[in-house]
């Protein structure tokens, strides 16, 4: 599900970005942590940040793959104000985590699979697009979609 307007170099860059959140995300379970994984692009689509889920190893609730990103990439740049970037992360993000980037005022989001539960990129609720905010993000749904929801769904079926 890209733009029509987006050219098939643009693609591969979205894939191949899209492999190193999955990459993120394994680490993520190999920690025991619900394998969801996040990296920060700046403008040159140089990766700035990456990071996974760490609620459990930090003992964090706010500890998701966006926030740690989101956090990484303010302190490198000093700046709360991530302007130009763009987060590629593997799983829909929530509510907390819309509200995060919408107040970083990140460019673009990128994600793989859809959380139909309570997903806030389009799914459940679409906070990116909502016009209450005072910034709007452009959002590029499903790269890799059926790679990254079959991680959440081996990740789940071992855990029971």
């Amino acid at each position: 599900m890209l733009p029509k307007e987006q050219g098939i170099r643009h693609v591969e860059h979205l894939v191949s970005f899209m492999r190193e959140a999955i990459g993120e995300a394994e680490k993520g379970w190999l920690a025991g942590e619900v394998p969801v994984g996040a990296i920060l692009l700046d403008r040159s689509n140089g990766i700035i940040a990456r990071g996974h889920n760490r609620c459990v190893l930090d003992t964090d609730p706010t500890a998701h793959a966006e926030i740690v990103v989101i956090r990484q990439a303010a302190r490198i740049h000093q700046n709360y104000r991530l302007t130009g970037a763009t987060l590629v992360v593997t799983v829909e993000p929530c509510i907390m985590c819309m509200g995060a980037i919408i107040n970083a005022r990140i460019d673009t989001l990128v994600f793989g699979a859809f959380d139909e539960k309570s997903g806030a990129g389009g799914s459940v609720f679409n906070l990116a697009q909502d016009r209450r905010f005072n910034h709007r993000l452009k959002v590029v749904q499903g790269v890799l979609e059926e790679e990254c929801r079959g991680l959440m769904q081996d990740f789940f079926a071992e855990r029971r």
